[in-house]
């Protein structure tokens, strides 16, 4: 990957997450990124769709990869989640609210208009439910409730996300982050 297309679609991805895929402008994401402005077309011919797609999926790639390394070491599937949740609630107070997903902010104004868009919410979202599964399943969850599990929960973190951006208030995040590792620990993982 050119050092050009990377930091196009690095300044998409952060610029949609902090003021939404419509409230972004293909020359601000130039701009901001500082590539040339024939760069943007020529690695997303498709424009700001495609670029948005990527930008879905490498955010999807990106948490995984950060909640597998940050929980690897805490065998305790309970506590690794909730730990993280704790820290994804830090930056986003880190970051005057700006950050919490790339994925969610634009899901919540695209995907019913673009079906690409869609298709890759969905893909990236699959990305983060594996990583969460299979947390779960290090933990000793059965497979089938794993799945059901880690479903459940980037819901119910994707909610808390809004809700804290909302509110300015990362509580909301870490009020989630609780009740998931209570109910985990109902399941005695």
């Amino acid at each position: 990957m050119s050092s050009a297309r990377e930091k196009i679609l690095k300044t998409a991805s952060e610029l949609m997450e902090k003021q939404g895929y419509h409230g972004t402008g293909l020359n601000e994401i130039i701009q901001t990124s500082g590539a040339p402005k024939g760069s943007l077309y020529y690695y997303f011919p498709d424009g700001k769709e495609q670029l948005a797609s990527e930008a879905i999926l490498q955010a999807g790639k990106t948490v995984s990869d950060r909640f597998r390394e940050r929980t690897a070491a805490e065998p305790n599937a309970a506590q690794a989640i909730r730990d993280f949740l704790y820290m994804v609630a830090q930056r986003m107070e880190e970051t005057n609210f700006y950050t919490g997903s790339t994925m969610t902010m634009i899901a919540m104004e695209t995907v019913a208009n673009s079906k690409r868009i869609n298709q890759a919410c969905q893909q990236g979202y699959t990305i983060l439910i594996e990583a969460f599964r299979d947390k779960l399943l290090s933990g000793g969850m059965d497979a089938t409730r794993a799945g059901d599990m880690a479903g459940m929960i980037i819901a119910a973190v994707e909610g808390g996300i809004i809700l804290s951006r909302t509110y300015q208030d990362a509580n909301h995040l870490r009020r989630i982050a609780d009740h998931i590792f209570q109910m985990l620990r109902v399941d005695k993982i």
